[in-house]
């Protein structure tokens, strides 16, 4: 390991915002950030790029929201970051006019945000978080870092002062526990949907294939094997603990469960109320996009056209109980029917898991914080209305968060429609004033019966009792 360099910034020029990991999100963050001179800031992530689900890059598919939904749009559409900007600056804007497009493809989304990446200051990739800890002394949050190679080596340590923290690090692919094991044993036939792509051309090599999890990213790539597979030798299963291959709710009335308005409303109901109705939304955000539940139908009914059945069996309304290795090169699934309560068993020779992703947790980044973060009577940390973990007031600084807070936030936390304002939302927060102009309402729908409450001014962040403690000052040194 080489010689540290010289920390990103020092206790007496600490900067006001540091973002750990780089995805949509904080990317968002950042592109709205960029024009505002009183903010430095700083944005770290360990991948040496940036790279939206590589592995669900399959080709033609696209994005379950529309292009408006960007990093900036929703929050500024004067934003030199927009995706119709980044269309211009490669001069594709009269071909994207006349494809008359509202979802665009998701590799077209992950190239925009990737030139972004590229092109606003401040973002660190190569850059791996070791350490978080408040310092009372300076009043600052201390992070330590270790810089890596071109080759993911340690390269250099590092230190950063900040006044402020927004954790975006993202989900994780979820496994579950019966199919664990499995999926972290060398050469067994057992991926992950987040890894599909890398795997592709093997799992197509194996006789039969089964595909776990009714959601969008298992439709896509059942969808996908469908068509690669000779007819009238699919041999395909697909297999969901959902009672249903059911469509994404995609009403234009049902969309304003994605708007700041349900996320206030959301919020403000009790806990247990919020932990009962999150499961019940699941086809709000779990559901299978009408067009590709289409596609599925009619590739299925083209290869019965001459009077045999295509082998692909899809059984909703079933889980895995456990899971057992058949020699070296098959697998075994013991199965049940929650409706019938019947068992049965399936050997197939590769698995992929489209189980869907969790918030990624920062036990271990956070753990001298920990005895700061306030908790909710399930042990998850608290949230505020400005996306700020709920800290003890000792603590004077804020640690913002991104896509981890669901249980306080509802559905809209992981939907790229609300980045932007929220991103927005947190620069007021930060900065102390009204920086980024909110709408008042944004929902025909009227959540509950109380009257509508309206949004806090994002100026009256400091107001008593709270919340001073989190905003920089309003007039930041010049450096």
């Amino acid at each position: 390991m080489t010689t540290p360099q010289t920390p990103a910034s020092a206790p007496d020029q600490p900067l006001d915002l540091v973002g750990i990991g780089i995805g949509p999100f904080n990317l968002s963050l950042a592109a709205l950030a960029q024009p505002l001179d009183d903010l430095r800031v700083a944005f770290y992530d360990q991948n040496p790029a940036f790279h939206w689900h590589p592995g669900l890059l399959i080709d033609g598919t696209t994005l379950q929201v529309p292009y408006l939904a960007d990093l900036v749009t929703l929050a500024d559409p004067t934003s030199p970051w927009s995706f119709l900007n980044y269309l211009k600056t490669r001069e594709r804007l009269y071909p994207f006019y006349f494809s008359e497009r509202h979802h665009i493809h998701r590799a077209e989304y992950d190239a925009y945000c990737r030139w972004a990446s590229q092109n606003l200051p401040g973002l660190h990739f190569n850059h791996h978080i070791d350490a978080v800890r408040w310092n009372p002394e300076r009043v600052l949050f201390e992070i330590d870092y270790t810089q890596l190679d071109p080759e993911g080596e340690a390269d250099a340590l590092g230190r950063a002062y900040t006044r402020n923290l927004v954790l975006g690090v993202g989900t994780a692919p979820y496994i579950p526990e019966p199919l664990r094991p499995l999926a972290e044993a060398p050469n067994v036939p057992v991926t992950h949907s987040a890894d599909y792509l890398d795997h592709r051309d093997k799992i197509l090599d194996a006789e039969h294939i089964t595909v776990i999890g009714s959601g969008q990213s298992g439709a896509e790539i059942f969808l996908d094997l469908l068509r690669s597979r000779p007819v009238g030798r699919e041999r395909l299963h697909w297999l969901a603990r959902t009672p249903a291959f059911a469509p994404m709710e995609y009403s234009k009335l049902g969309l304003e469960h994605f708007t700041p308005d349900y996320t206030h409303y959301f919020r403000a109901l009790p806990e247990p109320v919020r932990d009962q109705v999150l499961p019940q939304q699941w086809q709000l955000n779990q559901g299978i996009d009408r067009h590709t539940i289409a596609d599925i139908q009619d590739e299925l009914y083209r290869r019965s056209l001459h009077g045999g059945w295509p082998d692909a069996v899809l059984t909703p309304g079933v889980f895995v109980r456990t899971a057992g290795r058949v020699g070296t090169t098959r697998v075994e699934l013991h199965l049940e029917h929650t409706q019938q309560g019947s068992r049965s068993r399936l050997t197939t020779d590769a698995v992929v898991l489209a189980t869907g992703y969790r918030e990624r947790r920062v036990d271990t980044l956070l753990a001298s914080l920990d005895p700061y973060i306030r908790r909710d009577s399930n042990g998850r940390a608290r949230v505020d209305e400005q996306h700020r973990l709920v800290l003890d007031p000792s603590v004077k600084g804020a640690i913002h968060v991104q896509n981890a807070e669901t249980h306080t936030h509802g559905v809209g936390a992981p939907d790229l429609g609300l980045a932007a304002w929220r991103s927005a939302v947190i620069l007021n927060a930060l900065i102390g004033r009204t920086v980024y102009s909110l709408p008042h309402r944004t929902a025909f729908t009227t959540f509950g019966l109380e009257p509508r409450t309206q949004p806090r001014p994002q100026h009256a962040v400091g107001g008593p009792g709270s919340e001073n403690r989190h905003t920089i000052p309003r007039q930041l040194p010049v450096h």
